[in-house]
């Protein structure tokens, strides 16, 4: 999925500017949904230690990540900070309101459409890439670690 693969790579690349290393075991692949984000987080809140933030990759995924910190005894952002993706309604209603990614979904909407009408009207295109940028939803499911 290239939506995964940017996600990823946007993370390595945040990691490498500020000068961390990558453990590529703390990158857990799974649905979008709250149970893939349930799955993962138990798996990486039982590591010997278990990570202070969870990036998951959807605001859905996000709920699971809740879920496991909670069954954990753990508390968000005191013990654990999360960030979710896709800035869906729901996640300013979350306790605490999850810090999620907007995407600019109108933008994509209109670059896809232009991109199916130039395809429609015969034009052959090379590449059809386009990035746009993100913004970031600060809420209160984040903090600096505690540890």
């Amino acid at each position: 999925m290239l939506c995964t693969r940017a996600r990823i790579a946007s993370y390595k690349a945040a990691l490498e500017s500020a000068g961390l290393p990558i453990d590529r075991e703390l990158v857990q692949y799974g649905n979008f949904r709250h149970d893939g984000g349930l799955r993962g987080a138990q798996w990486l809140l039982s590591r010997a230690n278990p990570p202070t933030a969870i990036f998951a990759g959807s605001d859905q995924q996000a709920t699971g990540v809740y879920e496991a910190i909670r069954q954990a005894g753990l508390s968000i952002p005191g013990d654990v900070s999360v960030v979710g993706f896709d800035a869906l309604q729901f996640a300013a209603w979350t306790a605490p309101p999850l810090t999620t990614v907007r995407q600019p979904l109108h933008e994509m909407g209109v670059a896809a459409t232009r991109t199916l009408l130039r395809i429609i009207g015969g034009e052959r295109l090379e590449s059809t890439r386009i990035e746009l940028a993100t913004h970031l939803i600060n809420r209160e499911s984040t903090a600096p670690p505690v540890r």
